[in-house]
C-alpha cells in the first residue's frame, strides 16, 4: 500500500496511488510490523481489503460505515479499517448486519465474511438475509478451504481437491457437489446485485473493484440486498506460490465458479422507504400496555425497595409453570418502572423435560441478561435444586419445594417448605408456582402489589385463575413471614 509519485516538474509531485483513507495509519495490531497486515503473502484478503477501502473513499462515506468483521482469517478488519467495527460471532454476521442497519439506518453496512464462515455456519443467516432483501452490503471471499483452522473442506471446496478432511479428494458421493452461492441466492425475489468476481490477474483485479464499488453504491442509494463472491487465492494451505496460487483462481476456480453478474435489479428497483424511527423512551410503556392510563389504582411507579438489583433463577420441569413465574416478575418489574431483563431455556422434551429461566430486576441498566450467580435460586424440584445451588451468591436466598435439603452452600440461606402441597389445599397443585412467588416477593420487597396484580391480569386470562393465584401469591407470602417468625422465636 506505498505511494506511487509522479513527478509534474523537477519541483511538484503528486500522489497517484496510496494508502485509503479509509484505512489506519498504523496497523497495531503487531508493534513490529505496523505498516503491514497480517495477511500471508499472496493471500487475496489484502487485495479485497484494498478494493473496498477504495470504494469507501471514493463515495465518501467512510463516517457512516460500519463494518461486521468474521471468524476467519478476515477477522482483524477492526485492526484495518477506520471505520465503525463490530465483532459478529461465527456465521452471524449477516444478522448482525441486519440489526445495525435497522437500528442506524443511516448508516452503511457492510459484512465481510469467508466461505467458511458464511457457506457453512451461516449459510442460513446469509439466506434469510437476502430473502428480506437487507439494505446491507456483504463481501464474500471464497478460496474452496477453511484456512485459518489449517486446510479442512469447505462447502466450496472443488471436486477431486485435497484437504486435511478431504485426504484423496472431495467426491459427489461423499460431500456432495460445491455449494454455488451466488447462483442460490440469485434465485431468491428480493435481492437486487448479486456478482462473482475473481483476483486471477490484474485485468480480473480492476473488474472486481469496480463491482465492488457498484455494491456499496447499491446500499447508499438504498436499493437493497448486494453480494459480491470474490474468487480469491490461499498459497499457504493450497501449497502454492503466490503467483501460481493466483494463476489457480483464473485456470481452475473459474471451471467451476464462472465469474459473471447473476442477478441485478438495480435499474428496476427504487430506493427502501426509510424505516419508522425508534420510538422514545417515553412511548415504551404505552406500546407495552403499561401506560400510566391502564395501571391500577395503587400504582406506585416503583418497587417498594430503594435498591434493587434481582439476579433470579427460576427451575423445575417443564409443565410446572415455570416460565410464567419468570415472566411474572419481568412484567410486574416492567409495571414498576425497573429495568428488565427475562430469558428463557427449556430442553427439547418441554412438558417433564428440564425448564429455567434467567430474570434481572434492577434500578441500573442491565450488563446482560444471563443469571450465572444467582442471589435467588427458585428450584421446584431436586434436579434443579442440585443443578443450581452451588451458583448461589453467599447471602443469597434458596426456594425449594421440599425438605429442608444437604447441599446448601454456606452463607446461603433457605425456605424449604411443601409449597406443592399449600397450592393443592387452596385448590390447585398447580398453583405452586405462585406460591414459591409470593414468598419471594414476601422476601425481597421488590415489588409494589399493584404490579403483581397488573402483570397476573396480563399474562392470565381466565378469572377463575386469576383468583387461584392471587390467593396462591398470599399464601406464599404467609409462609415466609411464618418461617422468619419462626426463626426469631427459636433464635
Amino acid at each position: 500500500m506505498s505511494s506511487e509519485l509522479h513527478c509534474i516538474d523537477e519541483n511538484e509531485y503528486t500522489v497517484a496511488h496510496g494508502r485509503a483513507k479509509s484505512f489506519y495509519d498504523r496497523f497495531d495490531r503487531k508493534k513490529e510490523l505496523q505498516h503491514q497486515t497480517h495477511f500471508c503473502p499472496g493471500c487475496g484478503h489484502g487485495i479485497a481489503h484494498k478494493m473496498l477501502a477504495r470504494a469507501i473513499d471514493e463515495l465518501g462515506i467512510q463516517d457512516r460505515t460500519i463494518m461486521v468483521g468474521p471468524v476467519g482469517c478476515g477477522v482483524f478488519t477492526y485492526n484495518y479499517f477506520d471505520v465503525g467495527n463490530v465483532q459478529a460471532a461465527h456465521g452471524r454476521a449477516p444478522a448482525v448486519a441486519t440489526a445495525i442497519k435497522r437500528s442506524h439506518p443511516q448508516s452503511i453496512v457492510i459484512s465481510y465474511q469467508g466461505d467458511g464462515d458464511l457457506a457453512a455456519i451461516g449459510a442460513a443467516e446469509i439466506l434469510h438475509a437476502a430473502n428480506r432483501g437487507e439494505n446491507i452490503t456483504v463481501i464474500f471471499i471464497n478460496n474452496a478451504i477453511y484456512s485459518m483452522t489449517g486446510g479442512q473442506a469447505a462447502p466450496t471446496t472443488l471436486l477431486g481437491m485435497k484437504s486435511n478432511t478431504t485426504p484423496g479428494g472431495r467426491t459427489a458421493a461423499n460431500e456432495g457437489y460445491p455449494l454455488h452461492v451466488s447462483e442460490l441466492l440469485s434465485t431468491l425475489e428480493a435481492p437486487v446485485f448479486i456478482a462473482r468476481v475473481g483476483l486471477g490477474d490484474n485485468k480480473q483485479i480492476a473488474q472486481a473493484h469496480r463491482t465492488v464499488k457498484r455494491a456499496v453504491e447499491n446500499q447508499v442509494k438504498g436499493l437493497g440486498f448486494s453480494l459480491i463472491e470474490v474468487l480469491s487465492p490461499c498459497p499457504t494451505i493450497w501449497k502454492l506460490s503466490p503467483v501460481n496460487a493466483q494463476h489457480w483462481v483464473k485456470d481452475v476456480m473459474e471451471k467451476t465458479f464462472p465469474l459473471g453478474v447473476f442477478c441485478d435489479r438495480s435499474k428496476e428497483r427504487e430506493a427502501r422507504a426509510p424505516n419508522a424511527p425508534a420510538p422514545t423512551l417515553a412511548e415504551i410503556p404505552q406500546i407495552l400496555g403499561v401506560a400510566d392510563a391502564d395501571l391500577p389504582e395503587g400504582h406506585s411507579g416503583a418497587g417498594e425497595a430503594e435498591d434493587v438489583d434481582l439476579h433470579v433463577r427460576v427451575a423445575g420441569f417443564g409443565g410446572q409453570g415455570v416460565l410464567l413465574m419468570g415472566e411474572m416478575l419481568a412484567e410486574a418489574g416492567l409495571d414498576a418502572g425497573l429495568e428488565v431483563s427475562w430469558l428463557p431455556s427449556y430442553g427439547p422434551e418441554i412438558r417433564s423435560g428440564t425448564s429455567n429461566c434467567h430474570v434481572r430486576l434492577s434500578r441500573k441498566s442491565i450488563d446482560s441478561p444471563m443469571v450465572t450467580q444467582p442471589n435467588l435460586l427458585v428450584a421446584m424440584n431436586e434436579p434443579s435444586l442440585r443443578k443450581f445451588a452451588a451458583q448461589v451468591r453467599p447471602g443469597g436466598w434458596i426456594f425449594y419445594n421440599g425438605e429442608a435439603p444437604d447441599c446448601i452452600p454456606a452463607g446461603v440461606q433457605v425456605l424449604a417448605a411443601p409449597f406443592t402441597d399449600a397450592a393443592d389445599q387452596l385448590g390447585d397443585a398447580r398453583a405452586c408456582n405462585m406460591v414459591m412467588l409470593g414468598a419471594l416477593l414476601e422476601c425481597t420487597g421488590a415489588l409494589p402489589q399493584a404490579s403483581l396484580d397488573a402483570a397476573l391480569r396480563r399474562l392470565v386470562k381466565q378469572q377463575r385463575w386469576i383468583e387461584l393465584d392471587e390467593r396462591a401469591i398470599e399464601r406464599g407470602r404467609a409462609l415466609y413471614r411464618e418461617v422468619c417468625e419462626e426463626v426469631c422465636v427459636n433464635g
